[in-house]
């Protein structure tokens, strides 16, 4: 059985028209399918309003509803209007039509002065674009940043509408609220643009002072930015709705940042892992001992160094490194050794070091001596006098 026409609405029998249509309009916008994409009930109950609004809004089958109830309209009474939506959404006249372009402007297709005035007049604020530049050490532990950004706002004086108060935007007389315009030529016909109102729908013969019609004005705005811990060189954030504000009371726009962290003068990062090259000098790292090494969050991690070490020695710090964005876990420190070979010597050095070097039979420079015979291999080779 049809449910009954009035509790579909969610209105009493003796309610006016005026309450009929606002109880419409409030359901219709909650159900439209525009609104519910691929919702199969929101659809059904959407034609269901509608074809409740559309016997309930015209005085005649109303009064024929409420004498006979749904047999009025059955065997092509009364046109049929409980069909599923009826004449009245299909081509656009009477009260249901009107409703709908009065409620969804171009949701619902088509032509119509009302639809052009509310999609056009308007418009979304311009993205804002905004280079930060941050730390290694900041990227790691997160921080607040405090940015000034040039943009827009909506004008207090005329509260966004571009009119002086007391005033109101008109309809384009050009259009007719549409925003477009039409031409023929030959067989063909063009749509273009509003030259008079530039696609927005309606003019202002009496401009704001204060914002010249625009109904924003230009503002330097300081905010507040939570950087994350973790965040990489090139991450983009988004702050939704910091943009510029939109023009005739027209949604804000949204703040990209783009993040830039700079390098640092002891660490390289590679993702979550972070690369230290630490100097010993040559003794050290000849006879073994111990190095100070710095960490990214300000500590100090004692390094032990083997006897013999040379350059290239790579030693792994695990959770020593960069703080991973959204995650509890760290990257690693990986410490390469690069040994110093002593400069600036004095007379008693070099002597002690001559006397280090006649000590030795070889065996304390394997790798030296290992080229040196390798290059001599070469050279005979060429010379054809190996063997």
């Amino acid at each position: 059985m049809a449910q009954d026409y009035y509790d579909l609405l969610g209105v009493e029998k003796s309610a006016d028209p005026a309450a009929i249509k606002s109880a419409f309009r409030k359901l219709a916008m909650k159900y439209h399918p525009d609104r519910n994409p691929g919702d199969e009930e929101a659809e059904k109950k959407f034609k269901e309003i509608g074809e409740a609004y559309e016997v309930l809004s015209d005085e005649q089958k109303k009064a024929a509803y409420d004498r006979f109830g749904h047999a009025a309209f059955q065997n092509g009474g009364m046109g049929n209007a409980g069909g599923g939506m009826g004449g009245g959404f299909g081509g656009g006249a009477g009260a249901f039509s009107d409703i709908f372009e009065d409620i969804f402007g171009d949701f619902m297709g088509g032509g119509g002065q009302a639809r052009g005035r509310q999609r056009t007049s308007a418009q979304r604020g311009a993205d804002l674009k905004y280079d930060l530049e941050i730390s290694l050490a900041e990227a790691f532990g997160g921080i607040e940043k405090e940015v000034t950004i040039p943009s827009s706002e909506a004008c207090d004086v005329c509260e966004g509408s571009g009119a002086k108060p007391g005033t109101q935007p008109k309809a384009c007389g050009t259009c007719g609220g549409a925003g477009r315009v039409r031409a023929q030529q030959g067989f063909f016909t063009v749509e273009r643009t509003c030259p008079t109102c530039q696609g927005q729908g309606e003019v202002i013969s009496d401009p704001c002072d204060n914002c010249g019609g625009q109904g924003r004005v230009r503002k330097t705005r300081t905010l507040q930015v939570d950087v994350p811990a973790g965040v990489e060189d090139g991450t983009r954030i988004r702050l939704t709705g910091e943009g510029e504000a939109g023009l005739r009371g027209g949604p804000f726009g949204d703040l990209y940042l783009f993040v830039s962290v700079t390098d640092h003068e002891l660490f390289e990062r590679d993702g979550p892992d972070l690369y230290c090259d630490v100097h010993v000098p040559m003794a050290t790292a000849a006879l073994g001992g111990e190095v100070e090494v710095p960490t990214i969050e300000g500590g100090r991690v004692k390094i032990k160094i083997p006897e013999g070490s040379q350059t290239g020695t790579k030693f792994r710090l695990r959770s020593s490194g960069m703080t991973q964005l959204r995650r509890k876990t760290r990257g690693d420190m990986f410490v390469e050794l690069r040994v110093e070979t002593p400069t600036n010597l004095t007379a008693r050095q070099k002597e002690l070091l001559k006397e280090f070097c006649a000590e030795g039979d070889g065996e304390d420079c394997p790798k030296s001596n290992d080229f040196l015979g390798k290059a001599k291999d070469f050279w005979d080779k060429l010379n054809g006098t190996d063997g």
